[in-house]
């Protein structure tokens, strides 16, 4: 049986639906892109180790604090568990306070041979952390952590490692350009690209430091890890942390 509707009544209902506010659609958790896995899950340090009197979970990020009472003897990370960096794209978000400085290590390796500071000392390419806007001493230079080489590249470098050290081959970005793009005490967006020798890194979407490291030098494979710096006490926090593995060789 089919019913009818008078015309005028039809008119009168299209009416009211033309101006009655459409109804919300139901919130609905996005699908992780394509090839990306997320490594914090915003409620617990699952898949993470770390001293847990210095990282814990507040607010829906990861957060480390070394205060008076909890110090880090030694620079101490929280490692990211079973899983091995190669050629790899990295996102996350960040922020912290000024007395001292976190990092993010990648293709790095976790020490436990050697009498190390602690259980978890991590040596390798970091990605320093900092809040602060004037050069040089800004996130996202790369430093040599537990090696010998120091600050391999600093931010606004384009680079290259040869026999004869450090090249500087271009400028990406000046202080001024810098210091508008670093977002004091707020959160500031990291991604991470790392083929072969070939690394940049990229902040608040603008690309900051671009390195080529040679073959004697150049670190191919690690782990993920974040740092709470000896000294000072401090407090960096995390969130928003993904990476996608990219094809070999690129």
């Amino acid at each position: 049986m089919s019913l009818r509707v008078p015309f005028a009544l039809a008119v009168i209902l299209a009416t009211i639906a033309a101006v009655r506010p459409a109804a919300a659609e139901p919130a609905v958790a996005a699908a992780p892109a394509a090839g990306w896995q997320t490594l914090f899950n915003g409620k617990d340090l699952e898949g993470w180790n770390g001293d847990p009197k210095l990282w814990s979970v507040r607010d829906g990020v990861i957060h480390g604090e070394t205060t008076p009472e909890h110090k880090a003897n030694g620079n101490t990370f929280l490692i990211a568990e079973d899983l091995l960096l190669e050629d790899f794209e990295l996102e996350l978000s960040f922020r912290c306070n000024a007395t001292n400085n976190s990092g993010i290590q990648y293709r790095s390796k976790h020490i436990t041979e050697g009498n190390p500071k602690n259980a978890w000392v991590v040596r390798g390419y970091q990605h320093e952390i900092r809040n602060e806007r004037k050069l040089p001493n800004v996130a996202g230079f790369i430093y040599d952590e537990g090696g010998k080489r120091g600050r391999i590249c600093n931010v606004g470098e384009k680079a290259e490692w040869t026999a004869a050290g450090k090249q500087v081959t271009g400028q990406l970005i000046d202080a001024a350009g810098f210091e508008k793009l670093f977002r004091l005490d707020d959160w500031n967006d990291v991604r991470i690209v790392a083929e072969g020798n070939h690394i940049r890194h990229y902040l608040n979407g603008t690309l900051i430091l671009d390195f080529t490291d040679d073959d004697a030098h150049a670190l191919r494979q690690g782990i993920l890890a974040l740092q709470l710096h000896a000294g000072a006490p401090m407090w960096a926090e995390y969130r928003g942390i993904r990476v996608r593995p990219l094809p070999a060789g690129k």
